[in-house]
């Protein structure tokens, strides 16, 4: 390969999240896999124009000019044949503040907005913390594989103003076919619902496969939705906070800028354009070459836990870096599980709970890292079974 996936770059005492912040009581030497960026070094594209605008030494308000939006549109034509416009675009500092942005723009306080639990819990704080009404169309769990209730799903669309979509799923890694989202977005369009489409790992797909855009299915779709996209999962630049938020409707779009001008009236900064060019414009071989590691990851996980115990089960991941693990055959409460796993195996994962009831007894485990530190953290997980 050309790029070094195996290389183990201490990221402590870097101001990072991800191995900073242990809780009180954590082994030092605990295996941090729980929130979601990679332990992988951005592609050396990415690297090299941050360094060229480091260089420049002057960091100003900024705006971006076409050739970004050329780039931008580049990409989404290329990996998804999908055509957008620029018009389309309403660049934002994170997918999560587009969350809450269209979450206020598009509804009123007690309106119903529709999410899928088990998944990323920022859905579910976008709703209560703006004084929505939550309704949850649980995954329905069967065989190791996760499906959708569509009977259940039309019922909570009926009294719905909103429903948030997440595709690649974040946490049971589905990536949701054709027809599956088809008749989704059959159902929102039926009831006069808006989708606000989570697709920030649409580049994870493992083989297999597909992502399919929402708003690219039908053009009935794309008059009723606000796709949140980004490239800081792609390319482990979620630091430098960014997105791409595209909505064709143009009425949509007016209310959507209006409450995203009122919260965060400034773009993201020079970083932010900097690094989305370069990563869209010469990151792609990076990208494959990562992707190809993950899935050797993946299998990695897969293959350690059949061969070691039936008690914790891999679900299939059809997307994102994000392996989602059946721990319920363990017989241990949530707490106790997580406690366990922090304490016994010395690993700070994502307890499932904090998806959404549907999630407890499982856990989430970032495998975006190299092979030797995942080898490491699977060993120790088998010592709580």
């Amino acid at each position: 390969m050309k790029y070094d996936f195996d290389n183990v770059i201490d990221r402590r005492d870097t101001y990072s999240i991800k191995y900073d912040l242990a809780g009180k009581g954590m082994a030092e030497d605990v295996i941090p896999l729980w929130i979601a960026d990679m332990d992988f070094q951005s592609p050396p594209c990415v690297i090299e124009a941050l360094a060229k605008c480091v260089e420049h030494g002057i960091f100003g308000y900024s705006k971006p000019y076409d050739d970004y939006y050329d780039i931008v549109k580049s990409w989404y034509k290329r990996r998804f044949n999908w055509t957008t416009e620029q018009e389309w675009v309403v660049i934002t500092s994170g997918v999560v503040v587009a969350l809450h942005n269209a979450v206020n723009a598009l509804s009123e306080p007690g309106d119903g907005v529709v999410i899928q639990q088990p998944v990323y819990h920022p859905f579910e704080t976008a709703v209560t913390r703006t004084g929505r009404k939550l309704l949850v169309n649980n995954l329905v769990y069967e065989n190791s594989k996760y499906s959708i209730d569509f009977d259940d799903f039309e019922e909570k669309i009926r009294t719905a103003k909103l429903f948030i979509l997440c595709n690649p799923h974040n946490p049971v890694s589905r990536v949701w076919t054709l027809e599956e989202l088809t008749r989704m977005g059959e159902i929102c369009v039926k009831h006069g619902v808006i989708v606000i489409a989570d697709e920030i790992h649409q580049d994870f797909i493992y083989q297999g496969h597909r992502h399919y855009v929402f708003a690219d299915i039908d053009p009935g779709f794309a008059d009723i939705t606000v796709t949140c996209t980004s490239p800081s999962k792609t390319f482990n630049i979620a630091g430098i906070p960014h997105s791409n938020i595209f909505i064709k409707n143009k009425e949509l779009r007016k209310m959507f800028k209006q409450e995203h001008a009122s919260n965060s009236p400034t773009h993201p900064g020079i970083m932010s354009f900097v690094s989305c060019m370069a990563a869209y414009e010469k990151g792609e071989d990076w990208l494959e070459e990562l992707l190809v590691y993950l899935a050797g990851n993946m299998a990695l996980i897969r293959s350690m836990l059949e061969e070691n115990t039936k008690k914790i089960k891999l679900i299939e991941p059809e997307g994102t870096y994000l392996a989602w693990l059946d721990c319920t055959d363990l017989g241990l409460e949530a707490k106790e599980l997580d406690k366990q796993i922090i304490h016994k195996a010395k690993l700070w994962l994502c307890g499932g709970a904090m998806f959404g009831a549907a999630g407890e007894g499982f856990q989430r485990v970032n495998a975006a890292c190299p092979q030797s530190v995942l080898k490491e953290a699977i060993d120790r997980l088998l010592g709580v079974c």
